[in-house]
């Protein structure tokens, strides 16, 4: 197999290429593309629980709880006891975290502008779509 034609090769390379490109656009935000990830889901959905978080990125728990601590240590969420279970743990999105979503936002959407653009609308969904798919595999 040509190694172009190898969907690991693909994806790899074209996260790889994205991920930079993200990353220079969250710089000025103080933000990682994980951390806009965690941010994301806290956005959408309110207070979290670190499994909570995880299982919505794919990610480890112990990965999602180093993530947390450097967004905690930068001010962008707070973590607090749960009152109905001492053993849980939430987390939620700071002032300073809400403040710059629509920035964040904006950021986001010229990232995929950018990763998009030599793509028809039609191949833009089909894309999107089978990457979709991809994350629902079974592997």
């Amino acid at each position: 197999m040509e190694l172009k034609e190898c969907v690991n090769y693909l994806l790899s390379v074209s996260q790889n290429k994205v991920f930079k490109h993200f990353s220079g656009l969250l710089e000025e935000f103080g933000l990682t593309p994980a951390q806009y990830g965690v941010l994301n889901c806290l956005w959408s959905e309110g207070q979290l629980s670190p499994k909570q978080i995880a299982e919505s990125m794919y990610l480890e728990a112990t990965t999602v709880s180093g993530i947390l601590d450097k967004m905690q240590k930068a001010g962008f969420i707070e973590r607090s006891v749960a009152p109905d279970n001492r053993r849980n743990v939430l987390v939620v999105a700071t002032p300073k975290a809400i403040n710059i979503r629509e920035q964040v936002e904006a950021a986001t959407a010229q990232m995929n502008q950018a990763a998009l653009q030599n793509l028809s609308p039609t191949e833009q969904a089909a894309l999107l779509k089978g990457l979709a798919a991809i994350i629902e595999t079974e592997l």
